[in-house]
């Protein structure tokens, strides 16, 4: 991985990180906004400046180098310096391009930094993009309605003629038939309603009457108790321990993937997360386990007698 990556991994959770001897890359939280030119929203973001004044080391980008790849804090800033000088050379003829974090470029002796924009560093914004919006065209749509309205016939319908005496008879007598039917169908339904709420009634009493119901057993049967004889696993190879959580979790993803039963078992007091490649109820059973990791996996890989 080259430097560049390392200093994108820390973006995301600081606000500077300092390169010795080259500069500082420093985070700005901005709000979300519109922009009328291209008709868009963009989401909250993290805006990225260089400052080639910062240049005083701070151990965070070389511990964080030295803690990801496993290595000495001396070989981690060999590393840094080793790059830095190579981004010098390439200044001289070229523009050096930070992948993920944006472009630099040497004008009148002065180190000039165009950022990237498609990588948004503010976590609170992740999964959100930039939403093209839409011209709305309401008044256009309106326009176009009023003109068709200008162009459409007017139709008149013709006079009704009025309906004879003797239709106007039969509708009355319809109408009375209909109310008897319905008067009819009235007080059925209303006996049927009665009936059924006489019966939801006496469904109740009954159900009260079986709560309040006692029933007293004279010999209940003797309380069975069961002693389950927890084992401890107190024994632990450990896979390594990491300052930064993220790369403990993925520690814990790549061991259980090849098949072990790998877990954090927690912050030790300089603020590390251990890591295990498994935990064992006895020594015998670890010292086993370790020595088959120690010669087929990992040479580094030490045991933690602890109690969790």
């Amino acid at each position: 991985m080259n430097l560049a990556n390392y200093i994108s991994d820390l973006l995301y959770r600081y606000e500077c990180v300092i390169v010795p001897d080259f500069g500082g890359f420093v985070t700005n939280n901005k709000s979300a906004k519109i922009d009328f030119a291209r008709n868009s929203i963009q989401a909250p973001y993290k805006q990225i400046t260089f400052n080639a004044h910062l240049i005083n080391n701070d151990g965070l980008l070389a511990n964080y180098i030295a803690s990801v790849d496993k290595i000495s804090y001396a070989c981690a800033l060999n590393y840094i310096k080793f790059e830095i000088e190579a981004w010098q050379k390439k200044l001289t003829n070229e523009d050096l391009d930070l992948e993920h974090i944006g472009t630099i470029s040497i004008v009148e002796k002065q180190l000039i930094f165009e950022p990237q924009l498609k990588n948004n560093y503010l976590t609170s914004s992740f999964g959100l993009s930039t939403i093209a919006g839409h011209e709305i065209k309401r008044e256009i749509y309106k326009k176009q309605v009023e003109k068709l309205e200008e162009k459409a016939p007017i139709i008149f319908s013709p006079e009704r003629k009025k309906a004879p005496n003797y239709l106007k008879y039969a509708a009355i007598f319809i109408i009375g038939l209909s109310a008897i039917g319905f008067g009819r169908k009235f007080y059925k339904d209303n006996k049927n309603q009665q009936i059924i709420i006489a019966a939801q009634q006496q469904q109740k009493d009954i159900e009260r009457k079986i709560e309040s119901a006692t029933f007293v057993i004279t010999k209940p049967l003797p309380t069975l108790q069961l002693e389950i004889d927890k084992q401890k696993k107190n024994f632990h190879v450990i896979a390594g321990a990491f300052r930064f959580p993220e790369n403990a979790d993925r520690k814990v993803n790549q061991l259980l993937r090849v098949g072990y039963d790998a877990r954090i078992l927690g912050i030790n007091k300089w603020d590390l997360s251990v890591v295990s490649y498994g935990s064992f109820s006895t020594r015998e059973e670890a010292y086993e386990n370790l020595a088959k990791i120690k010669n087929n996996v990992e040479k580094d890989a030490w045991m933690l007698i602890q109690e969790f």
